[in-house]
């Protein structure tokens, strides 16, 4: 599978325009951190495109992301990719393993409260958005309510990276796409 694969899979799955967004800014982070610990930049953007491609078909935790699972297997996806996309959902009990899954688990719900806060700023741009007011809206547990927080939390623990350098390397990441974002 290359890219090219892993966004039509995408785009066939998923129509809403937030959730595909959501899959780019997952994609550019994964990539900058494989680039950062020196692993294959191009999987481990497959694998942040793909976490959540099933998702609008299949949103409740019976199915997501075990049938986004079934349909990789049938494409030929490779295992490590599948075992960090079902290690990023805490519920399905999968171990995050491998340095790929822990870092999938760290960006996920991350990207999404990076995302609302750029959504509030005037500029509504995400080079704008400040370490300082992520860690406020954290706080704010009515502030994109949807968002895990404890994941976040968690997710940089198990990742190594203290929050701070984790929130500001997930800024930077996404920066680096916002033309694509639309932030």
């Amino acid at each position: 599978m290359v890219r090219q694969d892993a966004l039509k899979l995408l785009l066939e799955h998923t129509k809403k325009d937030s959730l595909i967004k959501h899959a780019l800014a997952v994609e550019a982070c994964m990539t900058a951190y494989a680039k950062k610990f020196g692993e294959d930049e191009e999987s481990w953007g497959m694998v942040g495109l793909l976490h959540d491609f099933d998702y609008e078909k299949y949103p409740t935790a019976e199915e997501h992301p075990y049938r986004g699972a079934e349909i990789l297997r049938e494409k030929g996806a490779p295992e490590a990719w599948i075992r960090a996309i079902m290690g990023h959902a805490e519920y399905t009990g999968v171990p995050r393993d491998s340095l790929m899954a822990k870092t999938l688990f760290s960006i996920d719900e991350l990207a999404g409260m990076v995302t609302a806060v750029a959504l509030v700023r005037p500029s509504k741009k995400v080079a704008d958005v400040k370490v300082k007011s992520v860690k406020k809206k954290l706080k704010d547990r009515s502030f994109a309510a949807s968002v895990n927080r404890d994941d976040i939390l968690n997710g940089s623990e198990e990742l190594g990276v203290p929050l701070d350098d984790h929130i500001q390397f997930v800024i930077d990441a996404m920066t680096e796409v916002s033309d694509v974002l639309g932030l």
